[in-house]
């Protein structure tokens, strides 16, 4: 096929080649890094509020009667009754594969984003919202998925708080012997939806929010830049995820011989059916609590080690 094909049109192909591999060469593997650790520092600073979050998120279920109590009133309520229950250190359940979880879903999400960005537009100027948010959505898919796992075992740990027994690497083998593979991928299509629309959401709200106080507000690419716009992303991101978050946190936390609910569709419809529909908005104030200071403490992080290297 390549002998009956014309010179010119060779020449035209190896071009092509010579400038993909060129763009190749020239992704940076700063972000990855930088991203990485951002996302590690933001976990520890707000991981009791993602503990309450799911506590609340799991509570009421009606067709599950291990968590069909209403144990918690609210965000301070589950902390209180937390910390006099199991103790102190039960706000920190699933801290291990948290960590886990941000040092390769973080490190992926932002070193793709910022990838897939210089692959479709060469400077940070001609970027789009169409085309922050299609390289949002895509790294989102990509980092959630591979890091599935560490996030059911963070959401097990976390509802189950001091029933659970183990180490992290003991609790997933015994996922995996119970659940096969499955349990380690269990709700990865809820995880994919929802790091899809918060990435999607956020990484492009704060691209926009902070060209937009440089550029018309005139601030200038500091600290109260980063702070406002990762303030502004991470309300954004809590609008957005919180239902799919809901119930992606219940269908994660069925074990093996539990099952309440058949799929996404008929957690959404007896989530709604049995509590109503703000039941799909239980949790929002923790999660937008954390979302909020998450974003603040990784993207000032991150935007300081990018000063650092420069």
């Amino acid at each position: 096929y390549i002998t009956n094909v014309s010179p010119r049109v060779l020449l035209l192909l190896q071009e092509k080649v010579f400038i993909a591999c060129i763009q190749m060469s020239n992704l940076n593997w700063k972000p990855f890094v930088f991203g990485g650790l951002a996302s590690v520092t933001a976990e520890c600073g707000t991981f009791p509020i993602d503990l309450t979050k799911t506590r609340l998120q799991v509570q009421g279920q009606v067709g599950n009667s291990k968590y069909r109590e209403i144990r918690y009133r609210g965000m301070l309520h589950a902390i209180g009754r937390i910390c006099r229950e199991e103790g102190i250190s039960a706000l920190y359940s699933g801290l291990a594969p948290a960590m886990l979880r941000q040092a390769s879903y973080g490190t992926i999400k932002i070193g793709t984003y910022q990838s897939f960005k210089r692959l479709l537009v060469d400077r940070p100027e001609d970027e789009t919202l169409l085309t922050n948010m299609l390289c949002g959505v895509l790294s989102g898919v990509i980092s959630s998925s591979i890091a599935n796992p560490t996030d059911v075992l963070k959401i097990r740990m976390q509802a189950q708080g001091s029933v659970i027994q183990g180490s992290m690497v003991g609790n997933f083998i015994n996922i995996y012997q119970q659940e096969g593979t499955r349990g380690l991928w269990k709700g990865v299509s809820l995880t994919a939806q929802r790091a899809a629309i918060v990435v999607g959401v956020e990484l492009p709200a704060y691209d926009l929010a902070k060209k937009h106080l440089i550029l018309d507000c005139h601030m200038g690419d500091n600290i109260y830049t980063h702070f406002l716009s990762s303030f502004a992303c991470g309300l954004a991101g809590a609008l957005a995820s919180n239902p799919i978050d809901v119930v992606r946190t219940r269908m994660m936390n069925q074990t093996h011989g539990a099952v309440t609910y058949q799929g996404t569709l008929d957690c959404l419809l007896q989530t709604s059916r049995s509590e109503g529909f703000m039941a799909l908005y239980k949790g929002f104030f923790p999660n937008w609590l954390r979302l909020g200071p998450w974003n603040i403490i990784f993207f000032v992080t991150y935007e300081q080690l990018k000063k650092l290297e420069v």
